[in-house]
């Protein structure tokens, strides 16, 4: 099998050996470690106790016209040769997939990207499935084929000569358990932040925190995961498709349950936010935080640049990179958690602020117009009074979690037929005509884009989140009080 991105192609290894002066031939669009694969087979083979054929040997990998990189064709391409040398047997080998790098004392290394391989392998047909054995709990995660891991080269060849079973995944091994997500009883005070990031987790809004540092922008991001729901399994397998292509899956957990939380830091590259690398792009940041949180802290110290270039994902939820070899498509869906200060000094309180204006302006002007414009939620916050700092306690996550739950659930009763599942998701053309509010309830909506309060994009977030709103009070349809809101919160924390 061979991974092109974020999908995969059965690729045949065929092995022909031949009169000729001695030598390894690989062929079919092979990358630098695939060249270097020669090396690594024949010092397999050898250190396996098997001689290596002494004349020509030539691999193809085929089809020829698809670029192939990767480590991970060493085992498949060993088996190959040895199956042309007529050292092991052919009957297992019928709907059996290969995955594996070879060191050169004949060990099975793990390789990426092993989940999204095997689900397009049992798409093909395929049956069973020989993987490194540090990949076997991953590989397990596909139901349909029989996984075996293996630890050497000669486990493998001990098992097509039909001597030995292959490594399989103890059911009874305890999963750990998830890391500890913070809770929000934590966060004193902040009313109005914590109501803002509970309609954000309610429809998987984009939201921009603004205040002074130490007043909790962080600490509320952070624990955003704790009140989002689980990721459905069909979630969980892409979540953690994309991971393991990223080589970032947890070593025992190898499937994600929870909403994946990734957060740059404010220097990062458009290369490492979006994905890159030679060859085939790698996922970024914003592929890596697919159904879940990509939290940006001091956005406004990011390049303009770099910020621009999360327009078109949340716009598509997907990133196309182009690179050498092709155009790689990685899904990012995600949630846009913004955090910054003010101004750039930042002071502990405004007024004691030395900034000019215009210095407010440019500072907080990286963040674009377009850019805004994707932001459902606007906040700006203030720090609280020593008295609720020291004697205030929030509300735990699991009860803002159950409000959460019960307005994602409405939402996706109402949208199953569509194949939406959030209200982030709706386009605006279903808001503005299938599912229009009435004459009364527009009004607020319609005189906001008379004046050039908001643009017809933003007509349609503020449509969003009207109807979140009517899903965490428990609502059949957006009142004019839910537009009236919805347009509130996209005011607010706005450029000074």
């Amino acid at each position: 099998m061979g991974l092109n991105a974020f999908a995969a192609d059965v690729i045949e290894i065929q092995a022909n050996i031949s009169a000729g002066l001695p030598g390894l031939t690989i062929s079919g669009s092979v990358d630098t470690s695939l060249r270097e694969a020669k090396e690594r087979v024949r010092a397999a083979i050898a250190n396996s106790a098997i001689q290596f054929p002494t004349t020509k040997v030539t691999i193809a990998l085929a089809p020829a016209r698809l670029p192939k990189s990767g480590p991970g064709f060493d085992l498949p391409m060993a088996v190959s040769v040895l199956i042309a040398a007529q050292k092991v047997p052919t009957t297992r080998l019928p709907g059996t997939v290969m995955l594996g790098e070879l060191a050169l004392d004949g060990r099975v290394r793990p390789v990426r990207g092993v989940l999204p391989l095997l689900l397009a392998a049992r798409e093909a047909g395929f049956e069973r499935a020989v993987v490194p054995a540090e990949n076997v709990a991953e590989a397990a995660l596909v139901s349909g084929l029989d996984i075996g891991g293996a630890r050497s080269l000669s486990d493998v060849l001990s098992w097509l000569s039909g001597d030995r079973a292959l490594d399989t995944v103890d059911g009874e091994t305890a999963e750990p358990a998830p890391p500890a997500i913070p809770d929000m009883a934590d966060v004193a005070g902040q009313a109005t932040a914590r109501r803002a990031l509970e309609i954000a987790a309610a429809g998987s809004h984009h939201l921009l925190m603004t205040g002074p540092p130490g007043i909790g922008k962080t600490m509320l991001a952070c624990r955003l995961p704790g009140i989002l729901p689980s990721l459905t399994e069909e979630e969980s397998l892409e979540v953690t498709a994309i991971h393991s292509i990223a080589g970032t899956l947890p070593e025992h957990r190898p499937l994600i349950t929870l909403p994946p939380f990734v957060a740059p830091h404010h220097s990062t590259s458009i290369t490492a936010l979006l994905g890159g690398g030679t060859g085939i792009a790698r996922p970024g940041s914003v592929s890596r935080a697919h159904r879940g949180i990509l939290f940006l802290d001091e956005c406004a110290e990011m390049g303009p640049k770099v910020l621009d270039s999360l327009r078109q994902p949340l716009e598509e939820g997907e990133v196309r990179i182009s690179r050498r070899d092709g155009t790689a498509r990685y899904p990012a869906r995600f949630q846009l958690i913004l955090a910054a200060n003010p101004c750039p000094c930042a002071p502990a309180k405004d007024v004691d602020c030395i900034c000019t204006s215009i210095q407010r302006r440019r500072y907080l002007g990286r963040l674009s117009g377009p850019l805004m414009d994707r932001i459902d939620i606007r906040v700006a916050m203030d720090p609280p009074g020593d008295v609720t700092l020291l004697t205030e306690r929030g509300e735990p996550s699991a009860a803002i979690a159950e409000r959460v739950l019960r307005a994602r659930e409405a939402a996706r009763e109402r949208w199953s037929e569509f194949g939406w599942r959030t209200n982030a998701e709706v386009p605006g053309s279903a808001l503005r005509h299938r599912f229009r509010p009435g004459p009364q309830v527009r009004r607020p909506l319609e005189a906001a884009l008379r004046t050039g309060r908001i643009t017809a994009r933003g007509a349609d977030r503020a449509l969003r989140l009207a109807w979140t709103l009517t899903d965490l009070r428990g609502g059949d349809a957006p009142g004019e009080d839910d537009i009236v809101s919805a347009l509130l919160y996209r005011d607010r924390g706005g450029r000074p």
